[in-house]
């Protein structure tokens, strides 16, 4: 993967990221049923790789020792973004992107990814809701990324 798409790669997640407040992380089970998991605490490295805190998904604990590859998809969700693509007839980026990647083990977050978890929600941190979901933050997941495919809309996409 070439550091330019990367770069690419990295504002579209941080793009959907701010507009949903989540990605998306597709696991299998033991009988290959799809799951779909909301986590709202990923972040990309400069890299081709990432980490995200896993504390509340059952499903992952359960499905990622037994295959650790995944499919992470992040989409921009934003009003704003999907009403001028549609009143223009074209988008002015790619709506969202699916990130193939395989999932570490569950590790103790270091300071760096901590302060970075901190930054993230230091806009909400008074709320009640915050306090109750994300004051507990200790465990992430590093993943590889090793493909992606770009979501899009064929007949708006005049850049692709």
């Amino acid at each position: 993967m070439k550091t330019e798409e990367w770069q690419h790669i990295c504002k579209v997640v941080n793009d959907a990221q701010r507009a949903a407040m989540h990605c998306s992380i597709a696991t299998v089970d033991s009988n290959l049923q799809p799951t779909i998991s909301p986590i709202g605490t990923l972040f990309l490295r400069e890299n081709p790789s990432g980490f995200f805190f896993d504390t509340y998904t059952e499903s992952l604990q359960q499905n990622l020792p037994k295959n650790s590859k995944a499919c992470i998809q992040a989409i921009n969700s934003s009003r704003l973004f999907w009403l001028k693509a549609l009143f223009k007839g074209e988008f002015s980026d790619y709506p969202g992107v699916r990130l193939y990647v395989e999932i570490g083990d569950l590790r103790l977050a270091n300071a760096e990814e901590l302060a970075q978890i901190s930054r993230r929600i230091q806009s909400l941190k008074w709320t009640k809701g915050s306090q109750l979901i994300w004051s507990d933050f200790s465990h992430v997941r590093d993943f590889q990324v090793h493909a992606f495919k770009w979501v899009k809309y064929p007949k708006m996409m005049p850049f692709a």
